[in-house]
């Protein structure tokens, strides 16, 4: 299971972005941003599992990145991914952070982000 703070770490040592937790009725959404243009290239949020499709109760770890939409198509029908959750369907998609996705392909994952939203 790969945490928040790893992402946040991961994310400050490679692009010096912190996140940022910009909605007041969501709180703990956090938004991860390239610091010269403020474009996302990442969002980390905790959903109830069920608008998720996912089985079980309560709320799971989430993070959203921007991928070719080759990759998204191919990624959503594996498991441990999920068509975008509020954001667009054609380009972003949602890794589940319960460790059905490897540490090392979140963060690849977060790379392609990056580089797609500068």
């Amino acid at each position: 299971m790969i945490k928040r703070s790893e992402i946040f770490d991961y994310a400050k040592k490679k692009y010096d972005a912190k996140p940022d937790y910009p909605f007041e009725k969501y709180r703990s959404y956090a938004v991860l941003r390239h610091s010269d243009d403020d474009k996302w290239f990442g969002l980390v949020m905790n959903v109830p599992r069920e608008k998720l499709g996912l089985k079980g109760e309560g709320e799971v770890d989430v993070l959203d990145i921007k991928c070719h939409p080759a990759n998204v198509d191919d990624l959503k029908t594996k498991p441990g991914f999920r068509p975008a959750y509020h954001m667009n369907k054609e380009h972003w998609l949602t890794a589940i952070l319960d460790g059905s996705v490897s540490k090392d392909e979140i963060f690849s994952l977060l790379d392609e982000s990056y580089d797609l939203t500068k």
